[in-house]
């Protein structure tokens, strides 16, 4: 999903109180870079607050369509993580040792791992950094098995559900990652699912104060896919079940995942197949970050004839929002027409591959990667002798430049995505 806006506005209204939050969505919330952007990152806006998430979305979009990004994009991202494992935003200064100062956070953490592992492949070194941020993951798992966005917060889905991705996508079981009292993702997630009546089945987002959840469509979107046990790439639905799910107890997490679709059906189809906006202090507006991530749930989830729906509304409707937002804007869109089944290439008329492509370093030609496999072939044989072996304002900042999300905390969703 995208960096979920939500978990961003958790983590403000958690450390600063709720009068924080709706400040914190502001429209010019991203400030120009005082001085020139590393020339393998994506995007030209300032990085501070989403370096690491909108590369990591990026790459792993370019990967998704058969596309293999340039290395220094790749080694830029690496270059990201401190010797903990864990990432945060952005590091200007790369080569400078994180400290106590450092933010790393869950979220920027899973979208690293999620891109890394899909473009790792036989890679040891890239499989070695996806190592040491699943581990310092399952590090600050807290005791009731979810995750919030920085180290110590409380719980919340849209970041459970980002890190339940970049587990699957690193081999491990999400089942079988518990924490210290025995709990794991599937344990927490049903306690954010509210109940069928008032809540409708949602995913909650907290009150700071009251700790009463209140329903929210894209804590509901990364609560069904982390749920489901799925990360940000989604295959498109071989055969649909677009039967609507009868909502019950939420006991277990694919009760809860049941749930939290029917929530999603629901609400999209009172608003011709989108989202609105549902930050506090907000503008009443399309959403379309949180409408691509609906998409990936929706098709985790069997629900093809609305993902396909809510996917067309989206080509129709994001050219202005994705040429404003950015990188992570196009790879959310590229991961939303693929889990619909659509043509990335010839989305309502746009090639979003190639325009994502233009947000960053020139990818590899094909003969270029035929050559570097032909090399990498080469080196192997000689390795095994021939036998071919497979061998806290630092939050409401984050919240201002949401102003994309798995996550799923960066949010393409700014107040300006009018389309």
């Amino acid at each position: 999903m995208n960096v979920r806006r939500s978990a961003a506005v958790l983590a403000a209204v958690a450390v600063f109180g709720s009068a924080a939050a709706p400040a914190a969505f502001a429209d010019d919330a991203s400030p120009s870079p005082s001085k020139a952007l590393p020339s393998g990152l994506y995007g030209k806006s300032d990085p501070k607050f989403d370096g690491v998430f909108r590369q990591s979305y990026a790459l792993l979009a370019q990967d998704t369509v058969g596309v293999k990004p340039a290395d220094k994009a790749v080694a830029w991202l690496t270059g990201q993580q401190c010797a903990s494992g864990g990432f945060a935003a952005y590091r200007a200064d790369a080569g400078k040792p994180c400290d106590s100062k450092t933010m790393v956070d869950s979220n920027s953490t899973a979208a690293a791992v999620q891109a890394l592992a899909a473009l790792g492949g036989e890679d040891k070194s890239l499989g070695k950094t996806v190592e040491k941020s699943v581990a310092w993951l399952k590090s600050v798992q807290n005791k009731d098995g979810g995750w919030g966005y920085n180290p110590g917060l409380p719980t919340d889905a849209n970041s459970t559900g980002i890190v339940v991705g970049a587990l699957v996508a690193a081999g491990e079981n999400p089942a079988s990652v518990k924490s210290r009292d025995g709990k794991s993702a599937y344990d927490a997630l049903p306690k954010l699912a509210m109940d069928c009546g008032k809540g409708g089945g949602a995913f909650g987002l907290a009150d700071a104060k009251s700790k009463k959840l209140s329903p929210n469509a894209d804590a509901t979107a990364a609560g069904v896919l982390g749920s489901l046990g799925k990360g940000l790439v989604v295959a498109p639905a071989k055969k649909a079940d677009d039967s609507a799910p009868k909502c019950a107890k939420p006991d277990t997490a694919s009760q809860a995942a049941s749930n939290g679709t029917g929530y999603l059906l629901d609400v999209l189809g009172e608003n011709d197949g989108h989202l609105m906006s549902a930050m506090p202090g907000a503008k009443d507006q399309p959403d379309l970050g949180n409408t691509a991530d609906a998409v990936l749930a929706l098709a985790a989830a069997g629900q093809r004839d609305q993902a396909e729906k809510s996917a067309q509304w989206l080509a129709e409707n994001s050219a202005k929002w994705a040429k404003e937002s950015g990188p992570a804007a196009y790879a959310q869109l590229v991961l939303a027409a693929h889990a619909a089944g659509m043509d990335p290439r010839d989305f309502g008329g746009a090639d979003l591959v190639e325009q994502l492509g233009a947000q960053g370093p020139p990818a590899k030609t094909s003969s270029e990667s035929s050559s570097e496999s032909a090399s990498d072939s080469d080196e192997k044989k000689d390795e095994d002798g021939g036998a071919g072996g497979t061998n806290i304002w630092w939050i409401i900042g984050v919240g201002m430049v949401a102003g994309i999300g798995i996550g799923f905390l960066y949010s393409a969703n700014r107040k300006k995505q009018q389309p």
